[in-house]
């Protein structure tokens, strides 16, 4: 099968890399990392989250960085909304993108945002419909949908009927996400056959976890599929708060190593990419997630 000849890379670094940072991150270091990303080339970045302060501290500043990072025309800068007042806060923030997550299990979306499945896509259809009268473009996450932490194994139905209900509210995408990383090629092929019998697969994208070293394999049968966009995270920042176990997003850097090798396009410096990570690691004060970027690093010295 043909692989895709272009790949768009959707970094979740400052959204999902630091949302469970225990320390603050100052709005300075946050705009200097999107900043840093946007002059790699990427051309989606997660930028922040308008949830209560309550429950993600962190992402208490999302409508100060939103204001000041330096967008450039053609690259997206979604937000993460999970209800009605989160999607007001965005709007007044200025967003052009917002971002909408559902769970593939009834287990993972009660304890994740403590509704049944059914309860929050009645959620999200509001705010879907809001979103529409601003001309926001709306791209929907599904967790969980190659293992779940509570249920294990995911029918790939069970993923489909989810993704549908979801790309019927009007997300322009959806994002199949391996949350706990889990998944294997064979698993992957399967989830991604069976969503792409009722939406098209260009509307569909990958979220791999590294948890079980799969995320590139994973990433690879997914453009097998024919899947060309993927989300990543500069020097594998993040995890997920609610599924033990399940750090390590997939680095950027390696995705992009990965896909080089493919010679497929993604219109990302990979040098750019490093200092980047280079950049927040050295704020965190921890090294890099990413091996590429290690190994490029060792190289150069």
């Amino acid at each position: 099968m043909n692989l895709p000849r272009k790949v768009r890379v959707f970094e979740v670094g400052p959204r999902d890399g630091l949302q469970n940072e225990k320390e603050i991150v100052p709005v300075d270091v946050k705009v200097g990392l999107i900043d840093r990303l946007t002059q790699a080339g990427l051309t989606a970045i997660e930028a922040t989250s308008f949830v209560s302060p309550k429950w993600i501290p962190q992402l208490a500043d999302a409508a100060e960085v939103l204001a000041r990072i330096e967008r450039k025309p053609g690259v997206a800068y979604p937000v993460l909304v999970p209800n009605r007042k989160g999607l007001d806060a965005a709007i007044a923030a200025g967003c052009e993108e917002i971002v909408i997550f559902g769970a593939a299990t009834e287990t993972f979306s009660k304890r994740n945002t403590n509704c049944t499945i059914a309860e929050s896509l009645a959620r999200f259809s509001e705010v879907c419909a809001e979103a529409a009268k601003h001309a926001i473009r709306i791209r929907g996450d599904l967790s969980v949908c190659l293992g779940c932490p509570y249920e294990g194994e995911v029918a790939p139905e069970q993923v489909s009927a989810v993704a549908r209900d979801l790309y019927a509210l009007g997300c322009y995408e959806i994002c199949i996400a391996d949350t706990i990383g889990v998944g294997t090629p064979g698993r992957t092929r399967a989830v991604f056959d069976a969503v792409a019998r009722h939406i098209p697969i260009e509307k569909l994208a990958g979220h791999f976890h590294d948890t079980y070293g799969q995320a590139l394999a994973n990433t690879y049968a997914a453009l097998e599929c024919g899947v060309a966009v993927f989300d990543s995270s500069v020097a594998g920042l993040g995890g997920c708060p609610y599924a033990k176990g399940a750090t390590g997003n997939l680095a950027t850097e390696d995705l992009l190593y990965m896909l080089q090798g493919l010679e497929i396009e993604t219109g990302v410096d990979m040098a750019k990419l490093i200092e980047a990570g280079q950049f927040i690691c050295g704020h965190l004060g921890r090294p890099t997630g990413s091996r590429v970027a290690r190994a490029l690093t060792a190289k150069a010295a």
